[in-house]
């Protein structure tokens, strides 16, 4: 190995555990999104990562073979990818959805397929052992760091000052930087699947594997999360099952449901001595609905299908949809997600489109899972990693959104990648598929996105945390509104300050597609009702009483003066049936 090899491979290390590890341990954030610079900076170190292992990539290859082979393997995934891209420029083309969130989705995709085709990458080149083990490294990294924050969040929360460590809202409860302990979880699951193929590779001894195996279970016990509870069975199973996993590394998962048990112990002793919160057995003891509002949500999503069963409802339409279509059982929160991946799609494509994408993302899984078993060795234990983590991305997208942020998307995508262009050629022989130079040149510019996102999301947050020499709110709207991506959150404050609201029409036009609240929803029907439009009016009334929210209390409380004249029109129902369409 020359020098110039040696040190893109360490840089491949380095920007690995960046990109791995950062994202998860940013504590500052500032409103109106409490993810965004954790999102922001793993799009930024990701592409930093698919930069700097082109020219390891580059280095490896051995031959100049076609470069149809290596397309081919990841061909469902990105057509997947694609079709929905092009779902998005269809919902603003032909639909309401507004171009600047159109165009966070389609790149958000864009580097999803980057994320992908370096993976591929990497698996044909004549390193990929030692790219995946670097990618393993930085999850480990991510992991430990993260069950150590979880550990200060429940035992010293004192602690968390809300910008090194983030604060938990859940009493005794961990939930990382990320702010959700599902979030956690998923995280957790990840490093402790990363442990697996670095045991196999002897690059950690096993009692270090052990120790830090253990170390990652108690943080998911932290967190309290279900989902991660379903994980720690994929981790059992997957020792049960995989029988081409060395003694060590299958005995450290069986053993996972023993760490489970022990941890759950150790906390119930120290909740009882101390007389502390044991916020996970307190989560798990708690009666009502065991599905979080999820059943509830599923329930009107399926009425959406039948409604619409062809086109759907528009990507990224779907709060839109449902907020304002009758449900009189709807759940009190309001869900900008159904928190189930086929739904999703079924909702807001269509059927037809659903099925297409959701087939090619099942070729896509099973070419994985058959690719990844193709290949022997240590190297074979990292790709099957690669493929249990995907996995674990697929079965929480049943119960939650987590690849809609992008510190979830993009990793799952490169590991994804990495399983579909594993197993077709040894990598001794790797062909040269991806050229390194255009494989730079996306990195490059996935970077540039990525600060660019940062400077358009900073004339969003001077809107709503402004520094002592601000400009007066009325500039710092306009200003936000002109953003490229997050103009609809200077919209939103245009909306809901506007004093007539109707002042503010045109602004509901955005802000509405984004998510709709009670405080959106009470303005929107005050500027109806302000240019003469009751029936709008009283139909954004009815949709918002059922769900029955605390804050509209003092909205509705007007009707209760028999005397009040005129009487306020969100006492009186809309006069005949709407829906989300007339709002569009």
């Amino acid at each position: 190995m020359t020098s110039s090899e040696y040190l893109n491979l360490r840089l491949s290390f380095l920007a690995a555990t960046l990109a791995a590890s950062a994202p998860a341990l940013i504590g500052f954030n500032q409103p109106p999104s409490s993810t965004f610079y954790n999102q922001a900076a793993a799009a930024a170190l990701w592409a930093v990562f698919v930069a700097v292992c082109a020219p390891a990539i580059a280095a490896s290859r051995r031959t100049a073979a076609p470069r149809a082979p290596a397309l081919r393997d990841a061909a469902p995934l990105l057509l997947a990818l694609a079709l929905l891209a092009l779902a998005a420029w269809l919902s603003t083309a032909f639909g309401s959805l507004p171009p600047s969130l159109a165009t966070a989705g389609v790149v958000s995709l864009a580097a999803a397929a980057v994320m992908v085709a370096s993976g591929v990458a990497a698996a044909h080149s004549a390193q990929r052992g030692t790219l995946l083990q670097a990618f393993w490294i930085g999850w480990l990294v991510a992991g430990v760091l993260s069950a150590a924050i979880g550990v200060v969040q429940v035992f010293l929360p004192g602690l968390a000052d809300g910008n090194v460590i983030a604060r938990s809202g859940l009493l005794g409860r961990a939930v990382g930087n990320l702010r959700q302990p599902n979030h956690l979880s998923s995280l957790l699951l990840w490093s402790a699947i990363a442990v697996v193929p670095l045991l196999e590779a002897r690059r950690l001894p096993r009692a270090a594997a052990a120790a830090l195996m253990a170390l990652l279970v108690f943080g998911i016990t932290l967190s309290g999360s279900r989902t991660g509870l379903v994980g720690m069975a994929v981790l059992t199973l997957w020792g049960l099952l995989d029988g081409r996993l060395q003694r060590p590394a299958r005995a450290l998962l069986l053993a996972v449901p023993l760490m489970f048990a022990l941890s759950w112990a150790l906390m119930t002793v120290w909740a009882g001595q101390t007389a502390q919160t044991f916020g996970a057995a307190l989560h798990m003891a708690a009666g009502g609905d065991i599905s979080s509002s999820r059943f509830g949500i599923w329930r009107d999503t399926l009425s959406l299908i039948t409604m619409h069963p062809w086109t759907g409802v528009g990507f990224g339409e779907f709060n839109f949809a449902w907020s304002l279509t009758p449900f009189p059982h709807r759940p009190v929160a309001f869900f900008d997600h159904t928190h189930n991946l086929p739904l999703q799609f079924a909702v807001e494509l269509g059927l037809p489109l659903a099925a297409l994408v959701l087939g090619l993302l099942a070729w896509g899984l099973w070419r994985a899972w058959r690719r990844s078993l193709e290949v022997a060795g240590a190297e074979g234990s990292a790709v099957r990693a690669a493929f249990m983590m995907v996995l674990m991305m697929a079965l929480h997208s049943q119960l939650e959104y987590p690849l809609w942020y992008l510190y979830f998307l993009l990793p799952t995508a490169w590991a994804w990648g990495a399983c579909l262009g594993a197993g077709r050629t040894p990598p001794a022989a790797a062909a040269a598929t991806h050229p390194p130079l255009l494989l730079r040149a996306a990195g490059i510019t996935m970077l540039v996105a990525a600060l660019a996102a940062v400077a358009d999301y900073r004339r969003a947050v001077v809107i709503y945390a402004p520094p002592s020499d601000a400009a007066p709110l009325a500039q710092r709207i306009r200003e936000g509104q002109a953003a490229w991506l997050f103009g609809h959150q200077g919209d939103y404050a245009a909306a809901t300050t506007a004093e007539p609201p109707s002042q503010a029409m045109p602004a509901f036009g955005r802000a509405t597609h984004n998510l709709i609240d009670t405080r959106l929803m009470i303005a929107w029907a005050k500027a109806y009702a302000g240019v003469g439009d009751l029936a709008r009016a009283r139909h954004l009334a009815d949709r918002l009483r059922e769900f029955r929210n605390p804050n509209a209390d003092a909205f509705f409380a007007e009707c209760d003066d028999p005397a009040r004249t005129p009487r306020p029109f969100q006492c009186d129902p809309a006069p005949g049936p709407m829906d989300w369409r007339d709002f569009r």
